[in-house]
């Protein structure tokens, strides 16, 4: 962006505003509003709004960035009303997306475009907004909240024992206005969703994979798998165990890395997966909370990933796979389909065709080979670079069409 004006003196920047409710949490959807941050630090006034503070080194360790605290302005929510949210009967999720979003419509003149990573949100006005599953507000709010507007401070006051619905009527919810928004997408397959939805057209940014990836020979790579993701039911980690404990009496000297870190509404869950990997320590290790660089470093020392997510809507650890150099096989739905390039030696529908899909790799050597050159040319599809352009350009397109 130029940011001079036709006298050739420094133009006022435009003001931009980041909403995230919470950037401590780590994951795909906070990535991508990472790296929105680090797309538009330079060209604009830029303030990210979150529910609470958040560490820079933190961002930076886990995320592969290198934020200052001059870059942006970090905006979060006052402390005291961060312990009226706990302490109130509900849905505490709710609640603070209510108070962020309300304090957005407050302040939303003063900028010139408000983004936001966390799906379909009204800000009051036009904004951009990157959803990575659409989550059908249309109806969810219109059953949860509009009888709100009938409610005056009474009625809001009896309905707090009712959860969300006075929130809901705090966060003045639009659905009309979301969809003026401009709507980004993870994958063509979640765009499809979103337009089946609500009938609104939306644009795929495939999100960033952020860090460098050395290349390793092939031969200096260890026989063995990798599983990247939380540890939590929908990744189907024990399955995983269970698919390539099969593959093991075909070839003895595969092991398997699994990547990851304990959430806490997970708890037995997290217990169940322990439990298993211990019971099959000599070729299962489990690496929890490793920083980026430790987690590329072991990634790129394997020849083959493996994911258990069905329907994943984008699979960020399928693309970290990939531009690791590593052969990932993935359930033959969702978004991730997308990342491999719809190959078919890679895509299982079932656990057992996985074992037999992995066995067809990794006992011929040409086709490992074949399946490399297809992988590395769809790399730099999930490059930073590659996302941080798509962005620089929405958003200029977005501010070109307000004029």
């Amino acid at each position: 962006m130029n940011n001079f004006d036709t006298n050739g003196k420094k133009a006022a920047l435009k003001k931009a505003l980041l909403i995230q409710p919470d950037l401590q949490v780590h994951g795909g959807g906070n990535t991508v509003a990472v790296w929105m941050i680090e797309a538009l630090k330079s060209d604009y006034d830029l303030s990210v709004m979150t529910w609470m503070p958040f560490e820079l080194n933190a961002l930076n360790r886990n995320y592969g960035t290198g934020f200052k605290k001059a870059e942006f302005k970090a905006l979060h929510v006052p402390l005291l009303f961060r312990f009226l949210v706990f302490i109130l009967p509900g849905f505490h999720e709710i609640r603070k997306l209510s108070i962020l979003i309300r304090w957005c419509k407050i302040v939303r003149k003063r900028y010139d475009v408000i983004l936001t990573a966390y799906n379909e949100l009204d800000f009051g006005k036009k904004g951009i907004q990157y959803v990575h599953y659409p989550h059908r507000v249309l109806k969810r709010f219109r059953e949860q909240c509009l009888d709100t507007r009938q409610a005056g401070i009474w009625r809001w006051l009896n309905d707090l024992k009712s959860g969300n619905q006075p929130w809901c009527g705090l966060l003045d919810f639009s659905a009309e206005r979301m969809l003026e928004n401009r709507t980004l997408v993870n994958s063509n397959w979640t765009g499809e969703k979103f337009r089946g939805f609500y009938r609104s057209p939306a644009l795929t940014v495939y999100p960033p994979v952020p860090g460098e990836f050395p290349e390793a020979p092939w031969d200096e790579k260890e026989n063995g798998f990798v599983c990247i993701g939380r540890i939590s039911g929908e990744k189907r980690l024990e399955e995983v165990i269970d698919i390539l404990a099969h593959v093991r009496p075909h070839v003895p000297d595969i092991h398997l890395h699994i990547i990851g870190s304990k959430v806490s509404y997970n708890e037995g869950y997290y217990q169940r997966v322990k439990k298993k990997v211990a019971e099959h320590a000599a070729w299962v290790f489990l690496e929890e909370n490793p920083s980026r660089n430790e987690l590329i470093e072991l990634v790129c020392k394997h020849r083959y990933g493996i994911h258990g997510t069905k329907d994943e809507h984008f699979g960020i650890a399928v693309a970290e796979m990939i531009r690791a150099g590593c052969i990932p096989f993935v359930p033959d739905s969702g978004g991730q389909v997308e990342i491999v390039g719809r190959e078919p030696r890679l895509l299982y529908g079932s656990d057992a065709e996985a074992v037999e899909k992995i066995l067809d790799v990794l006992k011929h050597p040409k086709e490992q080979q074949a399946l490399l050159k297809h992988l590395a040319s769809r790399g730099d599809l999930f490059s930073t670079e590659k996302f941080m352009h798509q962005i620089r350009e929405v958003v200029a397109e977005f501010l070109q069409n307000k004029q």
